[in-house]
């Protein structure tokens, strides 16, 4: 299968990639890894009339710790810079082991952060990921810069909240939380989940073993990242207890709308995302009683 034609442009800076999208309206595509544009443009799924490729523009790179403990990741960062970078483990340890599970190493070294976000496929591990860190980012575009609330960023089955003409520079992510835990189902290693679980547990001032905070997000059971609210609400409050993740897992399927394929029915990926979720849960709270990601 070869891509329909296309014009090529390499951008040297973010100001000629900008430019360049706003020269296309609609018809530019945007090249950082290429792990998920190469395979849409060789099925002819997507028909750019011109690529620009943003490896060349130094300001989408980099981790940089922030002030506040958090972390500030260019859009440019492979995959496997976030799951080697110690800052990442440090600061965001669930960001770096939603790192490790994404494909093989050969899709890991080319693949970028900004690029699995902005391609937003449901069953994608990092989305998820920043969805449940309560991430933000960064967007730039000829009317300038804007901060998107990852959790409002991802509208759909491969849609986001990105006019045609912006560009994903920059996540920001805050302090982590000690309590965390990422867990998912795939056929096959390096196969894309059938369904997954992200957590992240806070506990009340003064009452350690007290949920004050929680963030379940599932993928592979929507067409988004999903907050499993009904799940989050029951723990909110309550005693942090095995018995407590037993029960929110039981409470996550409702939140789930999952799709059926040949690789696993609705049904199945429901009850993956109850199990996923006590799972996750069991995997924060010994983290969180160690105070230490």
């Amino acid at each position: 299968m070869k891509p329909a034609p296309f014009r090529y442009a390499r951008a040297g800076s973010l100001a000629e990639a900008t430019a360049l999208l706003a020269a296309e309206p609609g018809e530019a595509k945007l090249l950082a890894g290429g792990q998920s544009l190469v395979p849409l443009l060789n099925m002819r799924l997507a028909r750019p009339a011109v690529l620009v490729d943003l490896n060349g523009v130094r300001e989408l790179r980099g981790i940089t710790p922030s002030p506040d403990g958090g972390l500030r990741i260019g859009a440019l960062t492979r995959h496997t810079e976030l799951a080697t970078s110690a800052a990442v483990r440090e600061r965001a340890p669930l960001l770096a082991e939603a790192a490790r599970h994404v494909g093989h190493a050969a899709i890991r070294n080319r693949g970028t952060l900004g690029g699995s976000v902005a391609h937003a496929d449901p069953a994608a591990e990092l989305p998820a990921a920043l969805v449940a860190l309560d991430a933000r980012l960064r967007v730039t575009g000829p009317r300038g810069a804007r901060v998107i609330a990852a959790a409002l960023f991802f509208r759909g089955l491969l849609a986001t909240a990105l006019e045609t003409d912006e560009i994903l520079t920059e996540v920001l992510v805050p302090t982590a939380e000690p309590g965390w835990g990422f867990v998912e189902i795939a056929r096959r290693p390096g196969d894309f989940a059938l369904a997954g679980v992200a957590a992240i547990l806070r506990v009340a001032p003064g009452a350690p073993s007290r949920c004050e905070q929680v963030r379940l997000v599932g993928f592979g059971v929507g067409d988004r990242p999903l907050r499993l609210t009904g799940a989050e609400r029951l723990l909110t409050g309550s005693a942090l207890e095995p018995e407590s993740a037993a029960r929110a897992g039981a409470a996550a399927g409702a939140d789930c709308d999952p799709p059926g394929d040949v690789h696993g029915s609705a049904e199945y990926r429901r009850h993956l995302a109850t199990v996923l979720t006590e799972r996750a849960l069991l995997q924060a709270l010994p983290r969180l009683a160690r105070g230490h990601p």
